[in-house]
């Protein structure tokens, strides 16, 4: 989500820029400061952007929306940091700045291989929305230099809004034409333009009435082809299914030009079923042909108030998708914890600490029961219902949930397979708890904020194995 207000800037906003380019390291000491999760060094971050993989240097690049001049929701940059496991992160300087064409919202990144734009054999090609005043067009810049630093294209904006809410291109070369293909979130659908060169673009067709949640704005679109069909993920805010933002999806099939869903109309399909999962798109260019997505870790209800001073926001971890069946015969998104995520487990131990992951082997036959709690009474229930075959967190009495009137509550997500006994992973970091099906058939991601650690587990109707973290 962008907020509605808009802002101009002149060179005294360029020249501040300058001075909040500073790699974390002073800031880092907060009880609620993630360890295993991307976090800015300080001040605001949301939408994760332009993520890239690098062959050469075998670095995972993210960008993300951030306002370098406070914690609260404001004048948008591109942010930028880098890592070779998705789990340590290098701060990097501000990638893109606003200009005269206004601020820099939500895009993508793609490697120009062949040279198609001109600007050079492999570089790599931003192409971002600017908001401005009078609306939102969308931008490019590239980079010679493997991602660090960018040259704007002197010929901005390269597609001109005739709408409100036009925005967060997602861009991929496309095999079937021989060109690139744009997703652009416009109000309560999506676009489609094609172009050969990343700066001349030409509307191909639409999609979106009559399907999926249409409570609020759709944003940050992602098409991304998983086996024989084609997910189209769509994130919306407000209208999820606990409130606020969440991520939506349509599995279906594209012919070049245009996205036919198989589902049908009035099913809404969710990627997570936590509250704290939102814009969640995938790495350009990901290895051995995987496809990777990270989120933003937050919800639009609360997120410029969530009790932490330096920072706000942090990413989910690193998530694989694929496709499978469930028991009702209909493709779902399998979402699984990315090998990168899973390779921090380390040896079992006795005693839970505020970093951790967790794994549990519930039964099929009754209903289990997962409660994490500390010592002054706070603590998050966990029930897997094998009557209702439900998954819900509840996290009323987490610690402070002072902040927002809607951060209290239940998520409650199906279970989607039936199975003998079933194989849940939970990863623990300092204010955060993103629940999986080891199968990945669900996924459910909220925020936390005890008071003091969680230092105790204890399951009704299952078994848990808690391991350190290596880190």
């Amino acid at each position: 989500m962008k907020n509605s207000t808009l802002f101009v800037f002149g060179i005294l906003v360029i020249v501040l820029t300058a001075c909040v380019n500073q790699p974390a390291h002073h800031l880092t000491d907060e009880p609620f400061r993630s360890v295993y999760h991307h976090s800015p060094a300080q001040n605001w971050m949301n939408d994760p952007n332009g993520m890239f993989y690098d062959d050469a240097t075998q670095l995972w690049h993210l960008y993300y929306q951030h306002n370098p001049f406070g914690t609260t929701w404001g004048p948008m940059h591109w942010a930028h940091a880098t890592s070779t496991d998705l789990i340590h992160w290098e701060q990097h300087p501000i990638a893109l700045a606003p200009d005269s064409l206004g601020t820099i919202f939500s895009g993508s990144i793609v490697i120009d291989r062949n040279n198609t734009a001109g600007f050079g054999e492999n570089a790599i090609v931003a192409i971002y929305t600017q908001s401005e005043i009078c609306g939102q067009h969308q931008s490019i810049a590239y980079s010679l230099d493997g991602g660090m630093t960018f040259t704007k294209y002197e010929g901005n904006p390269v597609l001109k809004g005739d709408i409100a809410d036009f925005r967060d291109p997602k861009v991929f070369w496309d095999e079937q034409t021989n060109r690139w293909m744009m997703i652009l979130a416009c109000q309560q659908e999506v676009r489609f333009y094609s172009s050969i060169n990343l700066r001349d673009w030409t509307y191909e067709s639409s999609f979106g009435a009559n399907y999926g949640e249409h409570s609020g704005v759709w944003e940050c679109p992602d098409l991304i082809q998983l086996g024989d069909h084609w997910v189209l993920l769509l994130n919306i805010n407000p209208g999820g299914p606990f409130g606020g933002s969440a991520t939506q999806y349509f599995v279906g099939n594209w012919n070049g030009k245009t996205f036919t869903c198989i589902d049908m109309p009035e099913e809404t399909k969710w990627l997570d079923y936590g509250k704290d999962h939102y814009a969640t798109v995938t790495w350009h260019n990901a290895p051995n042909n995987r496809v990777v997505a990270i989120g933003w870790m937050s919800n639009w209800q609360y997120a410029n108030n969530v009790p932490t001073v330096a920072f706000r926001s942090q990413n989910t971890i690193a998530r694989d998708l694929s496709l499978f069946i469930d028991d009702a015969g209909e493709y779902r998104v399998r979402v699984t914890p990315s090998p990168e995520s899973m390779a921090i487990k380390g040896e079992p131990t006795k005693k839970l600490g505020d970093v951790a992951i967790i794994e549990l082997e519930m039964s099929g036959s009754e209903t289990g029961v997962i409660t994490l709690s500390n010592d002054k009474g706070e603590n998050v229930v966990m029930t897997l219902n094998v009557y209702k075959h439900t998954f819900t967190m509840d996290r009323t009495e987490s610690g402070d949930c002072s902040f927002s009137a809607d951060f209290t509550g239940a998520t409650t997500t199906p279970l989607f397979v039936k199975q003998d006994s079933y194989r849940l992973i939970l990863f623990i970091d300092h204010c955060s708890i993103e629940a999986f099906d080891a199968n990945g058939y669900w996924a459910m991601t909220n925020l936390v904020f005890p008071t003091k650690p969680y230092n105790q587990i204890k399951v009704q109707g299952g078994k848990a194995t808690v391991y350190n973290c290596n880190l």
